[in-house]
């Protein structure tokens, strides 16, 4: 098997040398950083693509590797998932997998968040220098950072800097993080360019200046440069000395700093899709807010739209949500007061009867209404027997039940999946049964009680189906 590598570290030479035999088939696997994503890399036959650190890379650069064959395999890897990412995993679009086991003998990193102070950064580096450690020290401005490096020299004097970011020289850069790794000097000045890919397991503090300009992964990235070994590493997340920080960044703080414990990557992501919104399924925002009809609701629409698709039909974009039954039996169904006091829980538990789709799950409910309240009154059965006329009637394509004293009237939707036959039979040989139009099916009975009326609705469903 033979494996190259693409990325700014190498020669020219060996840069065409590898795009030479991707083209040809020649490699099976390449190893690089955006390079490969750039119009001059071609491959012969791609089946897979690994993509380490996801939130790296923007859509339009993830969707550049499917535009290379019909079909490509992705599969990604990351310690905190974008929200367009999660999003699509939560919604069944795409297939996840947690690993929450961390290494053995991994301690959590103890993070703090404090207001600027020389006498914190002083108190943070002598602490980590005087049990033989290193310290990274995050500033992400290239104009200052020559400025800070004076600061911190005079703050510190104890400590050996060095500075290494993006712009510098790839061998100069090299040479920096190779005397940081084999410890000639103690702090290393630097921006965000060690988020992902650093492993030095003798640096365990490290200093995030100005942590409210980063986001909720950068951070939960930046904070794991640290506590790779079995040491106790600390992060300190600096804030401007004055003025006040946005309120989604004072959100952000307030999660990394409360979920320092180990594999809470999966966690944070998930207040990070909360904060940002999950985005676009198909369009190239990577988080946002459906604010013209709510998360829950917009969830609901594309599960129903996915799960239409799985059963290899077309979606219908006129009733995203499917068919919904209206029922009306004429008679008060609720979780009346007295059985359920608090206004707020009641409003929970109509949402939830109301998102069961089976018998199975409406019995759940029953079951838990009894345990938890005690036997329903007449209203609350009402609301129960409600529910499952709705779950029944819909997969006869029932929109709307009116159940009276005098009969039942059903109105379907347009093109039910009835048999018109087996409907023409009933009307002919029972005389309670007629049309009142083209979509509804009229059936005479005297029904008084609530109860005769949801048997008499169950048994023409049961005639309607065969």
């Amino acid at each position: 098997m033979k494996i190259a590598e693409l990325s700014r570290f190498r020669s020219q030479k060996q840069v065409s040398e590898t795009l030479a035999a991707l083209a040809a088939g020649t490699i099976d696997i390449v190893i690089g950083t955006h390079r490969v994503l750039q119009q001059d890399v071609e491959f012969k036959n791609l089946g897979l693509v690994i993509i380490d650190e996801e939130h790296r890379f923007g859509v339009r650069q993830k969707e550049r590797f499917k535009a290379l064959r019909a079909e490509v395999d992705v599969l990604t890897l990351t310690a905190t998932p974008i929200p367009r990412t999660l999003g699509m995993a939560l919604e069944g679009l795409r297939e996840f997998s947690v690993i929450a086991t961390a290494p053995q003998r991994r301690l959590a990193i103890k993070t703090f968040v404090a207001r600027h102070s020389k006498g914190l950064i002083r108190e943070a580096v002598l602490r980590e220098l005087k049990r033989g450690g290193q310290v990274y020290f995050l500033h992400n401005d290239i104009d200052t950072i020559v400025q800070i490096e004076e600061d911190l020299t005079r703050l510190v004097p104890e400590a050996r800097i060095r500075i290494a970011h993006g712009q510098m020289r790839e061998r100069e850069l090299e040479m920096a993080m190779r005397d940081f790794y084999q410890q000639r000097f103690n702090i290393l000045l630097c921006t965000t360019i060690i988020e992902t890919g650093i492993d030095v397991p003798t640096a365990n503090t490290i200093v995030i200046n100005r942590a409210d300009k980063f986001g909720l992964a950068q951070l939960h990235q930046l904070r794991g440069r640290v506590g790779r070994s079995h040491h106790q590493a600390y992060a300190y997340l600096l804030l401007p000395d004055e003025g006040n920080i946005t309120s989604q960044a004072k959100k952000r703080l307030e999660a990394i700093q409360q979920m320092d414990e180990l594999g809470a990557g999966f966690f944070l992501a998930m207040h990070d899709l909360e904060i940002r919104g999950a985005g676009e399924m198909l369009g190239e925002s990577q988080s946002g807010e459906m604010q013209e009809v709510g998360f829950n609701l917009y969830c609901t629409m594309l599960e129903a739209a996915v799960r239409s698709l799985k059963e290899g039909r077309e979606p219908d974009l006129s009733a995203p949500l499917g068919i919904t039954t209206e029922i009306n039996l004429h008679a008060p169904a609720l979780l009346p007061d007295a059985y359920c006091n608090d206004i707020h829980e009641r409003l929970v538990l109509y949402k939830r009867l109301a998102n069961c789709d089976n018998a199975g799950e409406l019995d759940a409910m029953h079951e838990e209404l009894i345990d938890r309240f005690g036997t329903l009154p007449p209203h609350a059965k009402t609301l129960l027997e409600s529910h499952r006329l709705r779950v029944l009637g819909k997969p006869l394509g029932i929109a709307r039940i009116d159940a009276s004293e005098a009969g039942v009237q059903l109105q379907f939707i347009p093109n039910p999946p009835l048999d018109a036959a087996r409907v023409m039979q009933l009307i002919q040989r029972n005389k309670h049964y007629r049309l009142a139009g083209q979509d509804r099916l009229r059936v005479s009975a005297d029904l008084h009680e609530v109860g005769e009326r949801v048997t008499r609705v169950k048994q023409i469903f049961s005639e309607l189906a065969g």
